[in-house]
């Protein structure tokens, strides 16, 4: 084995890793945000964390994708990818419609939810452990060229920048009593999921090309 395939196994190594952890923290995170969101009746943190449950889902299908790299006949690779993409995109088209009625329920019938300090603090940790997912992503899927790590990069740093979406949704609550801006993060989430589930189900479409991963 030459020392360029080396070093490339080895950052595709580090890549498997960041999604493990990737995966792992969304899983917590998904937990978390569910269980508290549910509690206080704040549709921004369950949305919250039902992203998280997608993102799980889709940091799955690229950790199989890295680790299936070398492994099966290229065209095989690609197919199966392609399926997981279009359930995914699937995927967050079913709870972008799910938040955005919960969103425009509470509106309409001034359902306050409670203020929710675990939920300030999930965000404020989020926004702390995205951007660095980001950046050890994005840098390692460029040195091996894999456009399918960039792009799940990017994923992570809108997660991040949700994070920041749903603390100040949170906050405005806990501090200000303005419970509105819960559900109007909600429908923020509803944006982002919708965008999520046209950009996947698109990517899903097209075809690689060639000497492309």
């Amino acid at each position: 084995m030459t020392q360029t395939s080396t070093a490339n196994a080895r950052l595709y190594r580090r890549g498997i890793v960041l999604e493990y952890i990737t995966i792992a923290y969304n899983v917590v995170e998904a937990a978390l945000s569910i269980g508290f969101g549910a509690a206080a009746g704040s549709i921004a943190l369950v949305g919250f964390g039902l992203d998280s449950v997608i993102e799980s889902l889709s940091g799955g299908v690229l950790l199989w994708h890295l680790r299936q790299h070398g492994r099966v006949h290229r065209e095989e690779e690609e197919r199966n990818e392609k399926r997981a993409q279009r359930l995914v995109a699937v995927s967050f088209l079913v709870l972008g419609l799910y938040v955005l009625f919960q969103a425009v329920q509470k509106l309409v019938t001034a359902s306050a939810p409670e203020a929710s300090l675990p939920g300030i603090i999930i965000a404020a940790a989020s926004i702390v452990a995205m951007p660095v997912l980001w950046w050890l992503k994005l840098t390692t899927g460029r040195r091996i060229g894999s456009k399918a790590l960039i792009a799940d990069s990017k994923e992570t740093l809108v997660c991040g920048l949700l994070s920041v979406a749903l603390l100040i949704g949170l906050g405005a609550n806990y501090v200000f009593g303005f419970w509105q801006a819960d559900p109007i993060v909600g429908l923020v989430i509803t944006a982002f999921l919708m965008r999520e589930a046209w950009e996947g189900w698109k990517e899903a479409g097209e075809k690689e090309p060639e000497g492309g991963e």
